[in-house]
């Protein structure tokens, strides 16, 4: 572990190294920063609080942050939630970063980079640096961990770790139980966030494969706005396991073409996050494309959603690397089409089962 810390560029900093090396016997308590106060970071921050850590939640919304210290609800996310009293919640950054142990970053795709650039602006000392959000930057593709690689210097952090997995937050708040996964190119990382985070209701399980676990996170979210679209058409229980059976297949194929392994699609941060994501009534991916698919228009749909609908714009960039490392995604491209184009959704299920025959193991 020690050697991965150093890795990571942890190396000048021998309080920070001694913290992690005390870790792997007992968890002492930890000072946890969680950037963004949307429901999946309000939910983990109320697992690291009941596993007795010391949680400073960030947001930019002066409104929430004061009823998540005087009321310890949010109800924007959860109408009946209460939050522990011993989360505290800020706008100002660098009373969150204060000689914090872990960052958490929980905030949309499209403001990670600049969350980052704030964050290696203030940060005055090494941490273990986290994220649980799921999605691919537009313009660039990058991958969330790529963009904090890029926009906080190694000298300031861990190798970073991937939080990823089946779950919604709405269950996670309630204490229901969860089992996802810890992800990291280095597994002591890895293993440190385990151990901060598992508990007997919320389990993680470590992997090394960052590539697969946070492809597998983005593009489940495309499925489950085409799954929520054949619902919201009145298809039933066939349709649903042909999308998520067949977007899986594609979701792998893209993946392993930049890097990924195929084992991890068959895993928690694979197939289960598609299941839990392509499904519930939960997913608000899955309720975009469920109001699709009865008619509504897109921009009335993430005008009351109140939430980031990430499949919408991982479409786009999942649409664009297909193309570009010519890579067979049928069910992508015909959501792109609905979105972007203009094509009516029974039109595109048409074309889609009209397509040339394949074999199902198909990797072209």
């Amino acid at each position: 572990m020690l050697e991965g810390m150093i890795g990571g560029g942890l190396a000048a900093c021998q309080p920070c190294l001694k913290i992690h090396i005390e870790m792997e016997d007992t968890m002492e308590k930890q000072t946890v920063a969680v950037l963004g106060p949307g429901s999946w970071g309000t939910a983990l921050s109320q697992v690291l609080n009941d596993n007795g850590h010391e949680v400073r939640l960030w947001g930019n919304i002066q409104e929430q942050i004061d009823e998540i210290n005087t009321q310890h609800t949010n109800k924007r996310y959860f109408k009946e939630a209460v939050i522990s009293d011993q989360i505290t919640a800020t706008t100002d950054l660098k009373a969150a970063l204060d000689g914090v142990d872990a960052i958490l970053f929980v905030v949309p795709t499209k403001v990670t980079r600049l969350v980052a650039k704030q964050v290696a602006e203030t940060l005055d000392h090494p941490v273990t640096v986290m994220h649980a959000s799921k999605g691919l930057e537009p313009g660039t593709h990058d991958r969330i961990s790529q963009i904090l690689e890029e926009e906080i210097p190694a000298t300031l952090r861990s190798e970073v770790v991937v939080v990823s997995g089946p779950s919604h937050a709405e269950e996670t708040i309630v204490r229901d139980i969860t089992l996802i996964t810890a992800a990291s190119k280095d597994i002591g990382a890895a293993r440190y966030v385990q151990e901060l985070f598992s508990n007997h209701y919320f389990r993680l399980y470590t992997n090394t494969d960052v590539i697969g676990v946070e492809t597998a996170g983005a593009l489940k979210n495309i499925i489950a706005v085409g799954a929520g679209a054949l619902h919201g058409l009145g298809y039933g229980d066939n349709a649903k396991a042909a999308i998520i059976t067949r977007g899986l297949a594609e979701i792998t194929r893209l993946g392993v073409k930049l890097g990924a392994s195929p084992l991890t699609y068959s895993g928690l941060s694979g197939v289960g996050d598609l299941i839990v994501t392509g499904t519930s009534v939960h997913s608000r991916n899955w309720r975009a494309g469920d109001a699709l698919g009865r008619g509504e228009k897109l921009e009335d749909i993430e005008a009351n959603m109140g939430m980031i609908i990430e499949g919408i714009s991982t479409t786009k960039v999942a649409h664009e690397l297909a193309q570009e490392l010519d890579v067979y995604m049928p069910i992508t491209q015909a959501i792109y089409q609905v979105i972007y184009e203009g094509k009516g959704i029974r039109e595109a299920i048409h074309h889609m089962m009209s397509n040339e025959f394949k074999e199902e193991n198909e990797w072209k």
